[in-house]
């Protein structure tokens, strides 16, 4: 035990320099490197037992990046906005692919870990990756295609819209016959009395 405490000591020096462990430690009397790494071995077991491993994947995926998107809209950084703009359409492609294929996701071993890295990845500014995909691939293919993506986006609202008003009309329907229903039992009791 006290090799494993001697090689704590590094660590717990790197840890001092947190404030919030320093306050987790004085809580919950935790010492906080233990915190650290049990935290990473719930993160682990997590991401590679699929344990809510997709909701972790889509609150990395999220929150940081709605965070930052949030900072720079208020904050008027320039060049911030271009880069998260650029991770949501990356982030959208991805998603819109990972739901058609998601019978085969259950059969990727370790495909949350995978998701987790390349958000990562995508969203970090050090690495710049969903600037890379887009401008090495995305851009390309969305400049290529965005008249069809137009139509049937235009395609999909007026059926939509359709379908909004004949449910609507539906509704109408099946309301008037349930009020007048209503309304003939409640005169058939009044002629009873």
């Amino acid at each position: 035990m006290n090799n494993i405490a001697r090689q704590l000591v590094p660590i717990r020096k790197k840890l001092d320099k947190v404030p919030a462990l320093v306050k987790a430690e004085e809580v919950t009397k935790i010492p906080k490197e233990y915190i650290v790494l049990s935290g990473g071995a719930l993160l682990f077991s997590l991401i590679f037992f699929h344990t809510g491993a997709g909701a972790l994947c889509s609150i990395v995926g999220f929150a940081y990046p709605a965070f930052k998107s949030f900072q720079a809209i208020e904050h008027n950084i320039r060049g911030d906005d271009t880069q998260w703009l650029i991770y949501w359409v990356v982030f959208s492609f991805f998603h819109i692919i990972e739901a058609f294929e998601d019978y085969l996701i259950y059969w990727i071993p370790f495909y949350f870990a995978f998701k987790l890295a390349f958000l990562l990845w995508a969203m970090l500014p050090q690495t710049m990756g969903a600037k890379f995909l887009y401008d090495s691939f995305l851009k390309d293919f969305l400049k290529n295609n965005e008249s069809r993506i137009d139509a049937a986006l235009d395609e999909a609202k007026l059926s939509m819209s359709r379908a909004a008003a004949e449910m609507a009309a539906a509704t109408a329907e099946i309301s008037a016959a349930g009020l007048k229903s209503a309304a003939d039992y409640a005169h058939r009791g009044d002629k009873k009395d």
